[in-house]
């Protein structure tokens, strides 16, 4: 926060009228980073909360890792979104390319390929980081300080919206990528760890 400390002053507002403006981006990839990387945050904001405190001296040490984790994977998933973004403007670059001829229409085919390759990537990349994130989630509800309980269930459930929006949109490529090998690889991994989702799916007191 800066200034005078609402949401409409700082950057948060110059970002949603971006992802509300009719630019392609930011777009829905970024959108999951930031919702991921709010999820993290918080749980972040959770493990600051514990430490220091004697009642939690027997779990900070392992408090201070879960911090480590959660700084690392905050700034990772900016990235990503970062990185999604710079793709899409790759992949409206091959949209343009000429297919005149029939050499012309196969090298922009392959080359659309290839982006949508790289497109999925990001995301892809996304869905494991909030999928790695999940478990210290479950931990900190166990070990963190218990007066900001909501705000480790609010963390989770910002990672799974993260971890399930990152899923939409490595599909949306896959959807149009001919490489069957690819397409298997990609959901071996993320149809699994979505069936598996169990207790992430729990807010306060169970439900």
């Amino acid at each position: 926060m800066k200034s005078d400390g609402t949401l409409g002053w700082s950057a948060i507002s110059t970002y949603l009228d971006s992802l509300a403006s009719a630019d392609p981006t930011p777009g829905g990839g970024a959108a999951a980073a930031v919702t991921a990387a709010q999820g993290v945050a918080l749980l972040s904001m959770v493990c600051n909360l514990t430490i220091g405190k004697k009642k939690f001296a027997d779990v900070a040490d392992e408090v201070h890792s879960i911090l480590e984790k959660c700084e690392t994977a905050r700034r990772q998933m900016l990235n990503l979104g970062d990185r999604d973004m710079e793709v899409f403007g790759t992949i409206m670059e091959v949209y343009k390319m000429p297919k005149s001829t029939p050499e012309e229409a196969e090298a922009r085919r392959a080359a659309i390929q290839l982006a949508l390759k790289a497109s999925s990537e990001a995301p892809f990349e996304l869905f494991k980081r909030c999928l790695a994130m999940l478990p210290l989630a479950d931990r900190l509800e166990q070990i963190g300080n218990p007066s900001v309980l909501s705000d480790v269930i609010v963390g989770r459930y910002l990672l799974v919206a993260g971890l399930m929006s990152a899923m939409a949109n490595v599909e949306v490529n896959l959807a149009s990528i001919d490489d069957a090998e690819f397409c298997k690889a990609k959901r071996e991994v993320m149809l699994p760890a979505i069936g598996n989702l169990g207790m992430s799916w729990r807010g306060l007191a169970g439900v």
